[in-house]
């Protein structure tokens, strides 16, 4: 047994200390195992920093850190990995091959928002599957992430031209979410206003994920004929025009038929003069060649930006868009990047308005959205740069003429088509139910998947992949109903090979009410790198401008930005999980379920909780759909009264907004000075709505990175008025394998798959929030979007929200097994432990737990400085980027400080240059308040310094460039400069801009 694992065992002294992963010694073992790869301290690193602490062992440090009450009382063990060694990567690879076969890769054809497309292999490669776009942190800190910010600019500005809007946000999570947020955005811009309408020929799982959102908020959802608010189409019962919030339309809908924009327009005004708004969700495709929303009076346009070069994956990640008119700007959800300047004069980019919204408004922010979707927006965002408006409008040319061949095709062998007007999609007449199966299968087992539209009509949807080929083989599967000879004699007769064959000469342009005439995309940027060589370089030149992983540590407290292992993401760019539909036939989608039901069994082991649910799609959308869960237990009890949610002034600032959307009022509960819950000031509250008390929102360990030892008082303090507890699982890195959720006594927990479980960030998303529940709360977990009437509906737009980077967290779970996952938590809290030492003999640690220790993550204080030196903490943040590290988090929980978070996978080198970092930056602070440097003209206030800057001949500081730009020796070795000075925030919101400046003369 190694020496660093005989002291005290964690739990109780009966079971045995697990030994850290060395490399492995049996001549026999697997050379590519995976636990030492991803701990990046080694034992002698490990033995070093146990000593500066004072503990002789793993174990005996985290049984001083955690509390002993909810310690494990045995090791945690996960079902099919503890029997079995350690497997390697290639190994582990090539058992997820044999599962992911499982999915049966069709030719897709069922649209519902969703294509199989081309992802350009030099995106593919350069920024799906390059780490230095992937694992970025969101750009709070612009100057270092000035690349990236110029892309989701280029996202924005593609998505305003196309919907003929004026402002874009970032993305948001899907269309269905999207849609969402779009109802909650009119209710917020007409509060008095409770019922919103949407057009019954929407996408059916976005009407569905409305429903979710619209009973939660106390909202009427109408679901109708869009042409009955104008008393045509069919009769039906409409609400009053001045009970309306808004209306959605889709656009095309989602049968493929384009409505008359003429009718639209006519609809729009009509809500105007109601000053109701006027939602469209529309096709970004689509739009190259039809009016836009824009051009129809639409207030708000959403929809998906998947079939630009996203792969399917099994229902995301994909990044959604909402577009919106100037006056509605600051009601916009998610993050949106402006323009503005630097110090030196120079336009920047930084995200505007609503940066981090939720912890300056918290139960009164306008959506609990954190997570955007920036990595797909990225890649969606060159696939409009790649191809330029003459590209894509080629691209949805032959979508639209293939389609409309095979209609015509159709058409003239006696079906009827039921659209007049389409651009991808049409449904077919089959005469009945019987003729509809027929057809679907003959079709399966050519390779095709058509879609069920739930009466005697089959849909088919078109993409950018389909071919000829494609065409004549779905119009045989119709003609000759898989009858090969009958469709031979018809082909024959009809001649309809010469009209695929002449598909050049088909007429497939829109009549001039229908047509787009309007420009877009005309900014230089889609217009000048349509060559792989220039796209390649100006993506290199972007990544330049980033500060990711592949440059240095990101210890940021909460967040937990640690190793995202190649090979746990192999996979997610398969094809096998990326070319597959959300709503395939479930004979097809095998692989996703096995692998799906592992992942879900090991995630509810880990947590200590009876059923996982992996739809919720970001841990905001977690948040919500635990409460949701929350709510209808209580409402199935005939305690729907019950809407009080708890949440500590120390909470992240999702938890209230989520407990609002989800329909609970928010009474916030005090911290003590050490930063627990005042469990007095609890008992209280929990008293005083004894009656009303739905839940407590509570972060454990907490957000001030300790472990409460109060936990369990806590939790029975809330069951015990009729509550349950509601456990927010960003800390989870600190907890997995020694404590969990369920044994703690929480009822429901969201998992941050983007945190502890290793799915990367991505520059500000995908991320994943599954929630685990206690065994009376699994009936109340979130339905499949196409599921009606359920218990609790569904909260993302996909069965599985995001599942083509669930593959990522199944790999590494696999890999490290429950005893390297335990040792991930013990060297994360060593890690943590090893730098507050450290740094706490030159900055205030603000809070400390058991034994003086924190968790895995720990606050320095630095609002003193002020007061001594004029440096607040920004200054700190912004000088970090001189010595080539992402400052900390800034201001959170407590303004003013940082909070760290090294995680497991940093080696003791990075936390050694980090430490160093700060302790020198200390001494700058005190050479000013020593008189030794300017108050003002210092190398704190001006930084981060750029190359620029320090290669010029007007240099006047009262330093030394050496000191501005090499602060270290180790800063030599690998100098990232930062792209632009210190970004002036103010100036870009008085002067809002948030589409594609003008080109500067680099």
């Amino acid at each position: 047994m190694s020496t660093l694992t005989q002291g005290r065992p964690v739990g109780s002294a009966s079971h045995p200390a697990s030994p850290i992963h060395p490399m492995p010694h049996d001549p026999l073992s697997h050379s590519d195992t995976f636990p030492h790869r991803h701990i990046g301290p080694g034992e002698p690193d490990i033995a070093a920093m146990l000593a500066t602490l004072g503990y002789d062992s793993l174990d005996a440090l985290a049984h001083a850190v955690v509390p002993a009450a909810i310690r494990l009382p045995a090791p945690m063990k996960l079902a099919g990995l503890d029997d079995r060694e350690p497997r390697g990567e290639f190994e582990l690879l090539a058992e997820l091959k044999k599962v992911a076969v499982g999915n049966k890769v069709m030719r897709s054809c069922i649209g519902m928002g969703y294509y199989d497309c081309i992802t350009p292999p030099v995106i593919q490669r350069n920024i799906l599957e390059n780490p230095g776009w992937y694992t970025q942190y969101t750009p709070y800190q612009a100057e270092i992430s000035q690349g990236r910010l110029e892309s989701l600019l280029n996202f924005q500005t593609m998505v305003t031209d196309l919907t003929a809007l004026q402002v874009a946000n970032a993305s948001l999570l899907d269309e269905g979410t999207a849609a969402a947020e779009a109802m909650a955005m009119c209710h917020s811009a007409q509060p008095g206003r409770k019922v919103f309408f949407i057009d019954e020929a929407c996408h059916p799982q976005t009407i569905n994920v409305v429903r979710t959102r619209a009973e939660s908020m106390g909202l009427t959802l109408h679901v109708g004929e869009g042409l009955s608010l104008l008393g045509e189409g069919k009769s039906e019962a409409v609400p009053a025009m001045d009970s309306l919030c808004g209306v959605l339309v889709q656009y095309p809908n989602t049968y493929g038929e384009i409505q008359s924009p003429q009718v639209l327009v006519k609809l729009a005004e009509n809500l105007h003069a109601n000053k109701a708004l006027f939602v469209v969700a529309t096709d970004l495709l689509a739009l190259t060649l039809i009016k836009p929303p824009g051009e129809l009076g639409a207030d708000i346009a959403i929809g998906s930006a998947q079939r630009f070069g996203v792969p399917m994956g099994g229902g995301g990640p994909h990044a959604a868009f909402m577009a919106t008119r100037n006056e509605f700007v600051r009601k916009m959800p998610g993050r949106l990047i402006g323009v503005s300047k630097d110090v030196h004069g120079n336009p920047a980019y930084r995200l505007a308005i609503q940066t981090r919204e939720q912890h300056i408004k918290r139960e009164k922010a306008t959506s609990n959205i954190c997570t955007a979707q920036a990595l797909l927006a990225n890649i969606a965002a060159m696939y409009a740069v790649y191809h330029g408006p003459e590209g894509l409008t080629r691209i949805a040319r032959r979508v639209h003429t293939l389609a409309s061949a095979l209609a015509s095709i159709l058409q003239d062998t006696g079906y009827n088509i039921n659209e007049e007007i389409i651009f991808d999609t049409f449904t077919a007449d089959c005469g009945d139910r019987d003729g509809v199966r027929n057809i679907i299968e003959a079709a399966a087992a050519k390779g095709y998947n058509l879609r069920d539209v739930g009466n005697e009509c089959v849909a088919i949807s078109i993409d950018e992949t389909t071919t000829l080929a494609d065409i004549n083989n779905i119009a045989r599967v119709f003609i000759g109903r898989g009858d090969d000879s009958q469709a031979d004699e018809l082909q024959a007769k009809h001649n309809w090979l010469t009209i695929t064959g002449k598909l050049s000469d088909l007429a497939c342009d829109y009549s001039p009410g229908f047509a787009r005439t309007s420009p877009f995309l005309t900014h230089p940027v889609f217009n000048s790198h349509h060559s792989e060589t220039e796209l390649l370089r100006y993506m290199r030149k972007l990544e330049s401008r980033d500060l990711s992983l592949t440059t240095s540590m990101i210890s940021l407290g909460s967040c937990t930005m640690k190793l995202n292992g190649t090979s746990e993401m192999f996979p997610a760019t398969w094809p096998e999980f990326g070319r597959v539909h959300p709503f395939a036939p479930a004979d097809q989608l095998e692989g996703y379920k096995a692998m799906c039901d592992q992942l879900e069994a090991w995630l509810a082991e880990i947590t200590g909780f009876a059923a996982v649910s992996l739809q919720p799609n970001a841990g905001s959308q977690g948040e919500y759909a635990g409460l949701l869960a929350i709510r209808a237990w209580h409402e199935s009890r005939g305690q729907g009264e019950r809407n009080i949610c708890l949440i500590p002034v120390s909470a992240h600032g999702t938890n209230p907004a989520s407990a609002v959307i989800a329909g609970f009022t928010v009474v916030t509960v005090a911290c003590d000075a050490q930063g627990n819950v005042d469990v007095a000031d609890l008992l209280l509250k929990a008293k005083q709505h004894a009656n009303d008390l739905a839940c407590l929102m509570i972060t454990y360990p907490s957000t001030h990175g300790v472990f409460e030892a109060e936990v369990r008082t806590i939790c029975k303090i809330i069951h015990d008025h009729g509550g349950q507890v509601y456990m927010d699982g960003a800390n989870m890195n600190a907890q997995v394998g020694l404590t969990s959720p369920g044994f703690i006594g929480a009822d429901v927990c969201h998992l941050n798959l983007h945190k502890t479980f290793c799915i990367p960030h991505g520059g500000g998303g995908p991320g994943m929030g599954p929630i685990g529940v206690a065994k009376h709360l699994v009936p109340f977990l979130p339905a499949n979007p196409l599921v009606k009437d359920a218990p609790v509906g569904a909260v993302s737009a996909a069965p599985y929200g995001s599942a083509s980077i669930l593959p990522i967290s199944w790999v590494y779970i696999a890999l490290m097994g429950a005893q390297g996952l335990t040792q991930a938590t013990q060297v994360a809290i060593l890690n943590a432990n090893y730098m507050a030492k450290r740094v706490g003999e030159h900055y205030p640690v603000l809070f400390k737990g058991n034994a003086g220790l924190c968790a895995h993550e720990f606050i320095i204080d630095c609002r003193q400085f002020e007061a001594t030196s004029g440096i607040k903490v920004e200054d700190i943040a912004k000088r970090l980027m001189d010595y080539g590290f992402h400052a900390p988090t800034m201001s959170f929980p407590v303004p003013g400080t940082l909070m760290i978070e090294p995680t497991e996978s940093e080696p003791k080198a990075e936390l050694d240059r980090l430490c160093d970092a700060l302790i020198s930056i200390r001494n700058e602070i005190r050479a000013i308040e020593e008189g030794k440097a300017d108050r003002t003209d210092n190398v704190l206030k001006n930084a981060p310094h750029t190359a620029a800057a320090i290669a010029s001949d007007a240099w006047n500081h009262k330093y030394s460039r050496e000191q501005a730009a090499f602060p270290a020796a180790w800063v030599r070795e690998h100098k990232f400069w930062p792209y632009v000075g210190r970004i002036d925030n103010p100036w870009g919101d008085r002067n809002l801009f948030c589409t594609c400046p003008p080109l500067s003369n680099e």
